[in-house]
């Protein structure tokens, strides 16, 4: 086994990744990064039904979006074709573990066994069919859990014979992952929870195979706000689908750090390069964490307001309007970045920058219409167009006639956004330039 820690992520290209799967691959990167030690990408792609295209090349490309690089890549893949998984089952076979079963449902008849955990086939002499690994009755299989900080055990009695080579000669996840982490030198697993009834059959197949076991560490679920497992609910639980609602992969990756590991401190803000810095798996929180919306929310909001105007117009092309200008939108951005939480929302804040809004009833009082006629009196002798012109001028009209500054304004905003909530007015206006702040104006005064 390696001196040095060395972790791995390993992924199935099944469809896009799940934020629990993010985790698992940050807390994994961290641990072995924390240590100067070695992170493994590898991906497990035996089961060749269920692989979606495009999915291994996806995977990579949000690993590199969140700064989570590679030192090995391997593909089982292509391990298969060398042969590797079928010599290992080939050893259990000969060692007397492991028995070919050629069911092709599971069997009705246990001749003395449980149906569920013992295979009729594993005291026959067959030669073709999958190979299962031939689990022992009455023995204690124990491990100790270093996330958990506990030690656990099974019954042997309690655990199923488990299929560990196909008949089409793919490994299963079982044997594969076993002589995977072993081969590629392996010292620290971390993975979800949900596998944690599959670690006997691990831990067995270690032991026959006579490899050396790697420590194991079970990560808690991801709980729903609304109960239960986090799964589908009605945000997204891929990163996929948060970058289409407009949330930020430094947002992402800062929520999914506090996503069951806490710091020494209070501290909630870490950059990957601090969060390798301070990572420490004692950390590692043993009660699930809750997908907490607010706060990934929170986290975004931050990192939209902490961004380059130019870098958030350029993050905004795919959400903004149709036909606007990354020109326009870096103007634009300043007015609206505080009100951001997620890029989704900038297209509801925007929207009278580029179409007119409908108009109003509420502009159609007296006192409006006082407004906006001096208002539009004054704007058509203003020949050039800039900020600081158009405020003096609109300063001056309220002086002269002795208008409400609060009540001027709050008209001027109506009838340009069709709203009470709008971005900084005086700003807005110069950027809809002459001609849309006064055609927007004059419609409440025919």
């Amino acid at each position: 086994m390696a001196s040095k820690i060395k972790t791995r992520f390993a992924p199935s290209p099944t469809g896009e990744l799940h934020i629990g799967g993010l985790r698992t691959a940050l807390y994994s990167y961290a641990l072995a990064r924390h240590d100067a030690g070695d992170f493994i990408l590898r991906i497990e792609d035996t089961d060749k039904k269920r692989e979606v295209a495009g999915s291994k090349e996806r995977i990579k490309t949000l690993l590199e979006t969140f700064g989570i690089g590679w030192d090995e890549y391997f593909e089982q893949g292509e391990r298969v074709e060398e042969g590797i998984y079928k010599k290992a089952a080939d050893k259990l076979m000969a060692d007397g573990h492991a028995f070919f079963c050629d069911c092709k449902a599971k069997n009705a008849k246990s001749e003395g066994y449980s149906k569920e955990l013992r295979d009729p086939c594993r005291d026959k002499k067959k030669t073709l069919g999958a190979i299962k690994l031939k689990v022992p009755d009455g023995e204690k299989i124990t491990f100790s859990d270093f996330v958990l900080d506990k030690s656990i055990s099974w019954d042997s009695s309690t655990v199923a014979d488990t299929t560990i080579l196909k008949s089409d000669g793919f490994p299963t996840y079982h044997l594969a992952v076993v002589v995977d982490d072993y081969d590629m030198q392996i010292t620290h697993v971390l993975r979800g929870h949900d596998w944690m009834p599959s670690t006997p059959v691990h831990l067995l197949v270690y032991k026959y195979l006579g490899y050396s076991t790697p420590q194991i560490g079970h990560l808690t679920d991801i709980l729903d706000p609304e109960g239960g497992k986090l799964s589908k609910r009605k945000g997204s639980t891929t990163c996929e689908g948060l970058f289409s609602e407009g949330y930020l992969p430094e947002a992402i990756l800062n929520f999914v750090m506090l996503l069951g590991w806490a710091p020494k401190d209070n501290r909630e803000l870490f950059t990957l390069e601090e969060f390798v810095k301070a990572f420490d798996h004692r950390g590692l929180q043993k009660s699930n964490p809750v997908f907490n919306q607010s706060k990934l929310n929170w986290f975004n909001g931050h990192y939209i307001r902490n961004m380059q105007d130019k870098d958030l117009a350029e993050l905004m092309m795919p959400f903004a309007p149709k036909g606007a200008s990354k020109d326009v939108l870096v103007r634009i951005v300043p007015l609206v970045k505080d009100r951001l939480i997620k890029l989704s929302d900038f297209p509801s804040l925007v929207g009278g920058f580029f179409e007119d809004p409908s108009p109003m009833k509420e502009l159609e009082s007296e006192e409006h219409i006082k407004h906006l006629k001096a208002t539009a009196e004054a704007l058509e002798n203003i020949d050039k167009w800039e900020k600081p012109i158009i405020n003096d001028a609109l300063m001056e009209v309220i002086k002269k006639n002795g208008f409400d500054v609060g009540d001027f304004f709050m008209s001027l905003r109506m009838a340009e956004f069709g709203s009470s909530k709008t971005p900084p007015v005086n700003d807005s206006i110069e950027i809809f330039g002459k001609e849309m702040t006064l055609r927007r104006i004059k419609r409440y005064l025919k």
